[in-house]
């Protein structure tokens, strides 16, 4: 019998386990095995497992930037709770947050106690674990600016405590290795009125609704800022708003973000990925990088699978304002 399967019969892990409910998208197959991990000692105990076992694992937090497969993910995910759910504030103003501590609720936190610097988290629908791990940022903040230090589990090493400074974070990149799971963060705040803070927080927000789309189903920036302009921006320049493959489209609002119906399917996000990639990089030469994690197998399109409509002509005038709108 394989780990994993003793696992299960142990109760710490579960078998084919829907994964849409846990995602932002709301859409994907199951997790062959699933392990809800409210210690260190079950999410070292269930990778250990995974890796005897010789099968991938994911971890998952909130779901806000992930695509899982209409066929699942065939392997072990992980998702933090209980501890890691949790965050203090010291009197020093060093923040200890778990890994799967929701930011806008950080944010919060840290304005409650009178600490700043941190507001910008409540724009980010994720969890600390994935700001360290992608270096999330908006509005001129990024999450490296403000981390101190943070506890990993590494396989076959156990707990191992990283230090800021060793570790290189550029824009949504951080050099951790990637078999690495952020347990926990720690960060540095600074002094600010309460009152202050929420007026930020306030003011992010408000951008947020007026420029970016509400109550649809979506997974945030779809792909990542080129350097010295946008993805919005180019995707918008080539009149690609409200473009559509299946169930997914270019929101009408921002087009750096993939709206998805109630019907829509994994592979209509993956497609239209696919789709947008091609046309910017068809008209401007720019190869967009994807934000959004991928996780499954889903179908590779043909080399010559076009949409109908021909691709767009770049024109810099098109989106004069996009470029304002592209703040992630």
């Amino acid at each position: 019998m394989s780990r994993l399967n003793s696992l299960v019969d142990s109760g710490v892990a579960v078998a084919e386990v829907a994964l849409a409910p846990l995602t932002t998208y709301k859409f994907g197959g199951p997790a062959r095995w699933f392990v809800a991990a409210d210690d260190a000692a079950t999410v070292g105990e269930s990778i250990e497992a995974a890796l005897e076992d010789a099968v991938p694992y994911l971890i998952v937090g909130r779901g806000s930037n992930l695509v899982v497969s209409d066929r699942g993910f065939d392997g072990l995910v992980v998702r933090l709770g209980g501890s890691f759910a949790s965050a203090t504030v010291a009197e020093s103003g060093v923040v200890s947050a778990g890994a799967a501590m929701p930011l806008p609720k950080l944010a919060r936190l840290c304005a409650k106690h009178g600490r700043g610097g941190l507001e910008f988290l409540v724009a980010v629908p994720g969890s600390v674990g994935g700001a360290v791990r992608m270096n999330a940022g908006c509005h001129g903040s990024e999450t490296g600016e403000w981390l101190l230090r943070i506890e990993v589990y590494r396989p076959d090493h156990g707990l191992v405590m990283i230090e800021r400074s060793e570790m290189e974070m550029t824009y949504r990149h951080n050099s951790l290795p990637a078999q690495d799971v952020v347990l926990t963060a720690q960060f540095k705040t600074e002094d600010r009125p309460r009152d202050e803070s929420e007026e930020i927080m306030r003011s992010i927000t408000q951008w947020r609704k007026e420029h970016q789309p509400g109550g649809t189903f979506n997974a945030g920036s779809v792909f990542k800022n080129p350097e010295g302009t946008s993805a919005g921006w180019l995707i918008d320049s080539l009149g690609l708003k409200g473009f559509q493959v299946g169930g997914a489209k270019v929101s009408e609002r921002h087009a750096n973000f993939f709206e998805a119906s109630p019907a829509a399917k994994a592979q209509d996000v993956y497609d239209l990925v696919w789709q947008i990639r091609q046309r910017v990089a068809a008209a401007t030469g720019v190869r967009l990088e994807p934000e959004i994690r991928f996780a499954g197998e889903f179908e590779e399109p043909s080399p010559h699978d076009h949409a109908k409509e021909p691709a767009g002509r770049f024109n810099a005038e098109a989106a004069d304002d996009a470029r304002e709108a592209e703040q992630t």
